[in-house]
C-alpha cells in the first residue's frame, strides 16, 4: 500500500513560479514509477510528467516541456515538480500518482494524492 500527500499548490501571476511536493509512505514506493497529472473541470486528467523509480527515464508532455521539471528526493520517497515560466492554462488540479509501471495514462496508476489546486492568473 502506498499513501501520497501532495503540497505546495497555490495563486500566482502569470509567468510565475511554483514548487509541488509529494512524499509517499510504503516501503515499496521507491521502487514505483512516480508523476503528476493534472484536471480541468470537465476534462479528463492527463499526464504532466513522470519520473522512473531510479530516475533513468524522465518524459514529460509537450505542453509543459522546458518550463517544468520533475524530480525525486534523494530518499526516493519524495517527489518534486517546479513549475516555472506558468500559463493561465497551467490552471488545473494536479494530483501525485504512483504505479509500478511506465504508466502513461490514469487507468495504468493505482496509487493518487487528494490532489492540489494550482491557479495563474494573467
Amino acid at each position: 500500500q502506498v499513501q501520497l500527500v501532495e503540497s505546495g499548490g497555490g495563486l500566482v501571476q502569470d509567468g510565475g513560479s511554483l514548487r509541488l511536493s509529494c512524499g509517499a509512505s510504503g516501503r515499496t514506493f521507491s521502487r514505483y514509477s512516480v508523476g503528476w497529472f493534472r484536471q480541468a473541470p470537465g476534462k479528463e486528467r492527463e499526464v504532466v510528467a513522470r519520473i522512473t523509480w531510479c530516475g533513468g527515464s524522465i518524459s514529460y508532455a509537450d505542453s509543459v516541456k522546458g518550463r517544468f521539471t520533475i524530480s525525486r528526493g534523494n530518499a526516493r520517497n519524495m517527489v518534486y515538480l517546479q513549475m516555472n515560466s506558468l500559463k493561465p492554462e497551467d490552471t488545473d488540479v494536479y494530483y501525485c500518482a504512483a504505479d509500478p509501471s511506465l504508466f502513461t495514462t490514469t487507468a495504468q496508476v493505482d496509487y493518487w494524492g487528494q490532489g492540489t489546486q494550482v491557479t495563474v492568473s494573467s
